[in-house]
């Protein structure tokens, strides 16, 4: 059976992170191993939480791993909560990472220009290294804009203008350009209006000639609800692993999502809880 190693942490409420990722890669018939960064009582949307950080434990993960030989097929990574939180993961690649191994790195460090509390200018630098490493990276568009110092205000701008993917488009090129393995640039998250109506699209990047990108959107609850960006990262990686180029894994991962947050939308879930994904499990089967 084939392996993906998950790099994140373990909330108990929240449906994010690894009690995202788990039953997402084992329904689609691939082992789920998880590494943890920290195990909290509630994902940090929520106004009161316990932390217990595992950074000074991560290494026991890779060092004990090592002594089993066991190989991954792919490698997830999400969020850090620090810079030593990066040394941890890049000690684990150097480990475990192959030129066949799929390894996708999620950059959270925000979202809708702002930037999460954990955020500095060092853990900034240890995102952009490990989207260096990466097969592909997924970026939501914020995080995009601090790893590229674009302006996101500006870019935003232009959202209801004919260029607007273009100029994503222009910034992934330049984190491509600085990447020493990644094939692919995913923005995710993208809102864009046109025809009176706004839709939520992601963009794949990789190569100069944008005719070879893909594009794809469904239209915007107006919503935004914990875990979708882990439960999206998922599947894209685990289909990645199955072999599906990565429109189709985009594709499949949206198409598993959207009835999800449009059901959560109407029944006005409250954000911080997450979507009920597990009755649409079926459709990564």
């Amino acid at each position: 059976m084939k392996k993906i190693a998950l790099i994140n942490d373990l909330s108990g409420f929240g449906k994010c992170s690894l009690t995202a990722a788990i039953p997402v890669v084992s329904v689609m018939g691939i082992q789920a191993c998880p590494y943890p960064t920290a195990v909290l009582s509630s994902q940090t949307g929520f106004p009161s939480f316990y932390c217990d950080d595992f950074t000074d434990r991560m290494d026991y993960f890779t060092d004990e791993w090592k002594k089993l030989s066991v190989t991954f097929d792919g490698i997830c990574s999400g969020y850090l909560t620090g810079p030593q939180q990066v040394e941890k993961v890049l000690r684990f690649l150097d480990a475990f990472q192959t030129e066949h191994t799929i390894y996708l790195a999620d950059p959270v460090m925000g979202d809708n220009g702002r930037h999460i509390k954990a955020y500095t200018k060092e853990l900034l630098y240890g995102m952009r290294t490990l989207c260096e490493r990466a097969t592909i990276c997924t970026p939501n568009l914020t995080e995009l804009c601090l790893l590229t110092e674009t302006d996101y205000d500006k870019l935003v701008s232009f959202s209801d203008k004919p260029d607007f993917l273009q100029r994503i488009h222009d910034a992934a090129q330049m984190l491509l350009e600085t990447s020493k393995t990644s094939k692919t640039i995913l923005i995710t998250g993208i809102l864009r209006k046109h025809e009176n109506q706004t839709f939520i699209g992601n963009l794949t990047v990789s190569s100069k000639d944008s005719q070879s990108d893909f594009y794809y959107e469904t239209p915007y609850t107006g919503c935004g609800f914990s875990g979708t960006g882990d439960l999206f990262a998922s599947v894209v990686c685990a289909s990645l692993v199955q072999g599906l180029p990565a429109k189709d894994a985009v594709k499949k991962a949206v198409d598993f999502l959207q009835p999800a947050i449009e059901e959560a939308t109407v029944a006005k879930i409250p954000p911080n809880h997450g979507v009920n994904f597990e009755k649409y499990l079926y459709k990564l089967l």
